[in-house]
């Protein structure tokens, strides 16, 4: 799939996947995107954890409620560590924003679907149950989960705006 297609394509899936597996090959390319993703200052904030083992997927799926969570053969956990610059700005939301958007687009790429669980992911301190789960280093937050594999069903990307709603030349 070319890069415009795959960013057509690219949509939050929620529902079921099917039982197929994700290669540790894919994984590794997918979450190679997202180590290749642009960081503020090149701090590289940003920090992954694979999840493929069935009983820590199944108890992924009791914190975070969700057909998707609940059936992916694969979770990446997507951690940050808090790097404040000497001017007194940091990263962390820009530098994992990157890295999800290039594993989300990197999952399209390679067939598969999974949405970004952020919000949820952070409510009533699952964050926090993720990271004693999957023993989370000191210092980093579990900011997202992203759910990988084959969807059971099919679907497109919700309505955009269009382009003349959105964008504004200045000429």
């Amino acid at each position: 799939m070319d890069f415009f297609s795959t960013v057509k394509n690219r949509r939050s899936y929620r529902d079921a996947f099917t039982d197929a597996p994700v290669s540790d090959e894919d994984l590794v390319k997918i979450v190679d995107a997202g180590i290749c993703a642009p960081s503020g200052c090149n701090q590289q904030t940003t920090d992954f954890i694979i999840v493929t083992n069935p009983e820590l997927l199944a108890k992924l799926g009791e914190i975070v409620v969700n057909d998707a969570v609940r059936t992916a053969p694969a979770i990446i956990v997507v951690l940050t560590t808090k790097h404040t610059m000497d001017f007194g700005l940091d990263f962390e939301i820009e530098d994992y924003s990157a890295a999800v958007e290039n594993m989300l687009l990197a999952a399209v790429a390679l067939g598969y679907a999974s949405c970004w669980f952020d919000g949820v992911t952070r409510l009533d301190g699952r964050d926090d149950l993720v990271a004693s789960l999957l023993n989370v280093p000191k210092g980093k937050r579990v900011r997202t989960l992203l759910p990988v594999g084959i969807p059971a069903k099919t679907g497109s990307q919700a309505p955009r705006k269009s382009f003349d709603e959105r964008a504004m030349w200045r000429k």
